[in-house]
């Protein structure tokens, strides 16, 4: 018979497990939503880091982004001053992306992407998503590891049963993200391959 302090710690275990998978998933949307898919995405200069007053700062620290149309971004410095820095970070930046200085603002075409430049970031979408669905086995194999410690501590008095039954309910977690990962992935493909 399980003690009532046995089942708060599955409670634990599973309820940290079903936390850290979903924490994995939400760096996954995060990570998506910096890659340049063609269409204006404010989230896409979240990378962007501006030297300012001889600090690095985010770009959304010192600036604030609209997008006034699907294929444009406007950037207005919260200081005129740092309209330069903007630029040159952008510039600097792995986006190849050309920002035009309007004085005031910066306004950041989002060119149309090739068909080459479509099917490679497939593969880094591809990637990325392999690292997550990784991060999600390792919590996996975590939880694993603390269910078996717990049906070996005799204080704990796990039940065999108990402890298999904890396990498929990890693995049953373990599939639910894993699948919800290849969700998020085959959107993200559609997107980027929508002409």
């Amino acid at each position: 018979m399980e003690t009532t302090e046995t089942a708060m710690t599955l409670d634990t275990i599973l309820a940290d497990t079903r936390k850290h998978m979903k924490a994995s998933l939400e760096t996954l949307r995060k990570e998506l939503a910096t890659v340049r898919t063609g269409r204006a995405n404010a989230s896409i200069l979240d990378s962007i880091h501006v030297e300012y007053y001889g600090s690095t700062m985010p770009l959304n620290q010192i600036a604030g982004v609209s997008v006034p149309e699907s294929a444009m971004l406007v950037i207005t410095p919260f200081d005129k001053s740092a309209i330069k820095a903007i630029e040159t970070a952008i510039l600097k930046s792995e986006l190849g992306l050309n920002p035009a200085n309007a004085g005031t603002v910066i306004r950041l075409p989002i060119p149309a992407l090739t068909e080459e430049r479509r099917k490679e970031l497939t593969k880094v979408v591809g990637r990325m998503g392999e690292e997550i669905k990784t991060a999600v086995r390792n919590v996996r194999r975590d939880a694993n590891e603390d269910i078996k410690k717990l049906e070996k501590d005799k204080a704990a008095s796990l039940s065999e049963d108990a402890a298999k039954k904890a396990l498929e309910q990890i693995q049953k977690l373990t599939d639910e993200f894993i699948m919800e990962v290849e969700e998020t992935l085959k959107n993200e493909d559609a997107e980027i391959l929508k002409v």
